[in-house]
């Protein structure tokens, strides 16, 4: 098996699964319909006490087992959980390239000066071009190997991330507007705390936009030596995450409330309304080529990893080699894919008028991904020898000691409580 070349070249991989479109089309869309600062409470509280935790099992779960997630789950007596696990990262990734898709279209918009409204752009059949170009590229990543492929592009694009949301910040604090949008993101509001929708929305962001509960950095942490600290790795992986959110929410909230754009507008605020904005400012065709070249790396470095989770495990269960296996998932994505592209294209396909991509989202993005995080913390934190995985504790702080318990009981119950309330909310509608 393959192994990270550098504690570095992980972490920056780690970071660059982590952050993505979650934390800056999702997180900014959450904090819209969530009513802004009212939301960041249960949000650090979600990514602090549920997501941290799960990260820290899915990369130990990784480092002690050696194996990708069928096997791993193997080891813990319940490989058919192992393929759940894995059919919902496939029906996640596959949708995802189609936003990633829509990304590198915007990008190349920007760069030929010509940003068409998302209207246009989705009544033609360029977002299906755009989606297997996503996905053509992706898969030819991770067909190159651990440290050839994913672990030398992350190494470039992480950084160029976070000095592109650095010069957009710098950029978007100084519009007339940006204490508008900094007040609208960071003004708690406590009377909110009591609505479980609330909590709910919290939840399923801090597991997207951490990447946790798919298996990906199970499959990461297979790929690290036996001396890798994780609890410093995980904290580390953390802080970014929540950076670029925060970061990202500053600068978009910034334009909205200086061009009077609406907050809550939902999915289309980066696709719809932030572009209209660019037309507006000063400098705006640059700064919207900056905007979407940070999105497009940002959806390119969480795909990549959501890629390898099949590919390495169908790789191991099969005996078929990395470049045969990553060229098989890459065309089963498109297949897969195909449809939640076409509902937002000319072909407009969609299911009781609901477009493809959102009925996939809600099944694997959001119930898929509450039941596949259970399964992971059932499989490791209860059935999984707990002395191999965790070690002795003894001389741990009580920070660390707790994240065992966390993980076997505080995660779980939370994870049941939500999918539930999900689960009930889809069929009462």
């Amino acid at each position: 098996m393959e192994v990270w070349s550098s504690r570095s070249g992980f972490i920056l991989a780690a970071i660059g699964s982590a952050v993505g479109i979650g934390n800056i089309w999702r997180f900014s869309t959450v904090v819209g319909q969530n009513g802004g600062g009212a939301y960041l409470i249960p949000y650090l509280t979600a990514v602090l006490l549920v997501g941290l935790p799960l990260m820290i099992l899915e990369m130990r779960a990784g480092q002690q087992t050696r194996s990708a997630i069928i096997a791993a789950f193997e080891k813990a007596s319940i490989r058919w959980a192992g393929w759940i696990v894995l059919l919902v990262v496939i029906g996640v990734i596959s949708y995802y390239l189609v936003i990633t898709g829509w990304t590198c279209g915007y990008l190349a918009f920007s760069l030929t000066g010509t940003l068409e409204p998302f209207s246009d752009f989705t009544g033609s059949y360029l977002p299906i071009f755009f989606f297997i170009l996503a996905a053509i590229l992706c898969g030819a990543i991770v067909s190159s190997g651990v440290t050839k492929g994913i672990e030398r592009v992350t190494t470039v694009l992480v950084p160029l991330i976070f000095i592109l949301l650095i010069i957009m910040l710098i950029f978007a604090i100084r519009l007339p507007g940006a204490g508008a949008g900094l007040s609208y993101l960071f003004t708690p509001d406590f009377s909110v705390l009591s609505d479980p929708l609330i909590w709910g929305a919290a939840l399923g962001q801090a597991f997207f936009s951490l990447s946790v509960g798919y298996g990906t950095l199970l499959t990461y942490g297979a790929y690290l030596g036996s001396g890798e600290k994780i609890p410093l790795s995980a904290a580390t992986v953390t802080i970014a995450d929540i950076c670029a959110s925060l970061l990202a929410g500053t600068v978009i909230f910034s334009i909205v409330f200086t061009y009077g754009l609406e907050p809550a507008a939902g999915p289309e605020l980066v696709f719809t309304t932030l572009p209209y904005a660019f037309e507006l400012m000063p400098f705006g065709a640059v700064f919207a080529v900056f905007f979407f070249l940070l999105v497009f790396f940002a959806a390119t470095s969480s795909a990549i990893s959501f890629i390898e989770v099949p590919t390495a495990a169908l790789a191991g269960v099969f005996g078929i080699s990395r470049r045969s296996m990553a060229a098989f998932v890459t065309l089963l994505l498109i297949i897969i894919g195909m449809p939640a592209a076409a509902s937002y294209s000319a072909i407009s396909l969609r299911i009781a008028d609901i477009p493809i991509l959102d009925a996939m989202d809600e099944v694997f993005g959001t119930i898929g991904l509450s039941a596949s995080a259970l399964l992971l913390s059932i499989a490791f934190a209860w059935l999984f020898d707990q002395k191999t995985l965790w070690g002795d504790l003894s001389e741990s702080s009580s920070l660390i000691r707790a994240v065992p318990v966390l993980c076997r009981y505080v995660i779980p119950a939370a994870l049941l409580i939500t999918l539930s309330f999900r689960v009930a909310t889809l069929f009462s509608m």
